[in-house]
Formats: structure tokens, sequence, C-alpha cells
């Protein structure tokens, strides 16, 4: 049953106005955090994480070739007695 009081009416009015400003406000407020976090990275270098792994993968590639070679320069030097 609703009440029939205008003062409680025009309070619950205020109120839902209040919160329909204040989920604007909220929201306005993210946007806005949210395209100033983008403009303070835009100027930094970031590597995306299919780059990160590709050359994460090189490295580790690279490094096992090493073992090889330093295997094989160490057989070579015992060969020719250093």
């Amino acid at each position: 049953m609703q009440s029939e009081n205008p003062v409680i009416a025009d309070f619950v009015k205020l109120a839902n106005s209040a919160a329909g400003t204040l989920a604007g406000m909220t929201r306005e407020a993210r946007d806005n955090a949210r395209e100033r976090m983008k403009e303070a990275m835009g100027g930094l270098d970031f590597v995306s994480r299919e780059e990160f792994d590709a050359v994460k993968d090189m490295a580790a590639n690279a490094r096992e070739k090493v073992d090889v070679l330093e295997a094989r320069l160490a057989e070579i030097e015992a060969k020719i007695g250093k």
C-alpha cells in the first residue's frame, strides 16, 4: 500500500534522483580515469604477451645452442691439449 503523505513521496523522488546522479557521476569518473590511464600509458613502450613469449622462446633456443657450442668447444680444446 502506497503512502498518501506528500513529504514521503517527495523524499522518495529526491532519493531516486540522488541515486541516479551518483550513478552517473560514478560512471563519468570511471570513464575519465580510464582515459587518463590510456593517455599516461600511451607513451610507454609495452609489448604484447605474444611478443614477450616469442622473445622468451628465442632466448631459450639461443641458450640451448650456446650449451651445445660450449660442449663442442670443450671437446675441441681437449683434443688439441688446452
